[in-house]
């Protein structure tokens, strides 16, 4: 795997070798010049704790992520669809397609959905990190905590997973990828504030400036805009319709056997995409994986709506640990928690032993040198995340109700010409009007007559003329009036009375 040459690896000088060397030991060396305020009875009362800076964010908030992810397991929130979407929503989705899980599942995932529930018990890890077990105090760099540690037991830790790498593999090819996968660990784990900044980081680590990056297109129009500011090219690949969505393997496969000065470095997949709703299917995952070993690139794997099914198919799974491709899976809490105000987004980093040794190198100089997390924000991550399950059921409840009401809007529409693209995922739909309409006269039309906005297809680089994002989240009388808002203004834009 090749990384970009902004980032500063050098050699350590010898008095940084010796403290790394007493860190290791668990010994914190008095520092001369030690100008950090809470370590001399400084800190306000309000954030009384010793600050002890831990790039990839604080401890205690990586392991209480981790323990989460490994409560959630790889039983995944696809093969509990059935028991969370319920009959009424599979009859409004169709009978083909949706998951239905079969008695295997069931008994994998039987407890994890019990009473609307996602996820089964968190386990004692989780437990004590959502009690605080895990807090930070004035002892805890004497302890050798944070990301000092990764200058000793962290290699030896990856030798031991390299010594379990061909039994994981022949496991995989037995049954589904997700099977397999290690434990995740606190240290495959970074915290920052948002998935954009995740995407920065990201490409700061694999690209030189003039490199680019496969995206998709349709698709949301910021990772352009942050690559833009990182100076990296964004090369779009295609997300087709037929039906259904699926990803232009073959161009995708073009892309890179033409990109002959190996600028492209690294595939960002959108798992489900926004706004399609579409999920990576399993044979597109194994193609993608296989193409990206080929060619020496990562795939970054924004899965912030994963945990949102409305009509999925069968089979799909995130990347989020992928082992055979060095791989950054983002999420964050404006999804799972549905708290945009919470600002915490977070990598998790997997893949081959080296290659996943050298990226963390490389990522601890940038998280070094942002340092992204506060305090504040960080002690609350254990609380917060006692509440992902009611959270993702009630968000999930809301969203799949509003998608039945949907349905039953558009087939009793007298007019019949506004259809919904099947969404297997996400918040947001994506609604299909006559071509003749011009999207933006309609948008403009609404802001007119009815006081409101939206999104058209073309801000999402849809190919053609004639759709429109719309979201599920309101309230259901408020939904019933967005969507009554669009079926008025088609009407009226095609003067029919």
């Amino acid at each position: 795997m090749r990384f970009s040459r902004r980032v500063d690896i050098n050699e350590p000088n010898p008095i940084a070798k010796a403290e790394a060397a007493l860190k290791a030991a668990g010994i914190q060396p008095l520092a001369l010049n030690d100008s950090n305020p809470t370590r001399h009875g400084l800190a306000p009362s309000s954030l009384p704790s010793v600050y002890d800076a831990e790039p990839r964010g604080q401890r205690y908030a990586r392991e209480a992520i981790a323990a989460y992810i490994n409560a959630a397991g790889d039983c995944g929130i696809l093969d509990c669809a059935d028991d969370r979407i319920g009959a009424d929503a599979a009859n409004e989705a169709g009978e083909s397609g949706v998951v239905t899980g079969g008695a295997a599942d069931d008994d994998v995932c039987g407890t994890a959905c019990a009473d609307g529930r996602i996820y089964k018990g968190m386990g004692e890890g989780m437990q004590r990190a959502a009690a605080g077990d895990g807090a930070p105090d004035k002892d805890s760099a004497a302890r050798g905590d944070g990301c000092a540690r990764d200058d000793g037991g962290a290699a030896d830790k990856d030798e031991e997973d390299a010594a379990g790498n061909d039994n994981r593999t022949a496991a995989r090819n037995e049954g589904t990828v997700g099977e397999a996968r290690r434990t995740v660990d606190a240290d495959d784990v970074y915290l920052l504030s948002s998935t954009s900044q995740a995407y920065a980081w990201l490409m700061k680590l694999l690209c030189d400036a003039g490199d680019a990056v496969l995206a998709p297109k349709p698709g949301y129009p910021l990772i352009e805009s942050i690559a833009r500011l990182e100076c990296v090219e964004v090369r779009f690949y295609q997300l087709r319709f037929d039906g259904s969505w699926f990803i232009d393997v073959p161009q995708i496969e073009r892309m890179l056997a033409e990109d002959t000065d190996r600028r492209i470095r690294a595939l960002v997949v959108i798992n489900p995409n926004n706004p399609t709703g579409s999920y990576i299917k399993p044979g597109e995952r194994e193609a993608l994986v296989a193409l990206c070993i080929r060619y020496g690139i990562a795939i970054i794997a924004d899965e912030v709506f994963f945990d949102y099914p409305l009509e999925p198919f069968d089979g799909n799974r995130r990347l989020s640990g992928e082992p055979r491709v060095l791989t950054f899976a983002l999420d964050g809490f404006s999804k799972t928690l549905a708290a945009p105000h919470a600002k915490v987004g977070g990598i998790r980093v997997s893949g081959p032993v080296d290659d996943v040794r050298e990226a963390r190198r490389r990522l601890d100089v940038i998280a070094d040198d942002f340092l992204p997390m506060s305090e504040f924000v960080a002690r609350e991550i254990p609380t917060m995340l006692r509440e992902a399950p009611r959270q993702l059921d009630a968000v999930g409840a809301r969203i799949r109700a509003n998608l039945g009401a949907l349905h039953r809007m558009l087939e009793g529409d007298e007019l019949g010409v506004v259809d919904v693209l099947r969404a297997e995922g996400g918040w947001n739909v994506l609604l299909r009007f006559p071509g003749v309409i011009d999207e933006n006269d309609l948008v403009l039309s609404m802001i007119d007559d009815a006081r409101t906005s939206g999104q058209p297809g073309y801000f999402f680089d849809m190919t053609s003329n004639g759709y429109l994002a719309i979201s599920l989240l309101p309230e259901p009388p408020q939904f019933a009036r967005n969507v009554a808002t669009v079926l008025d203004a088609v009407r009226q834009r095609l003067d029919i009375d």
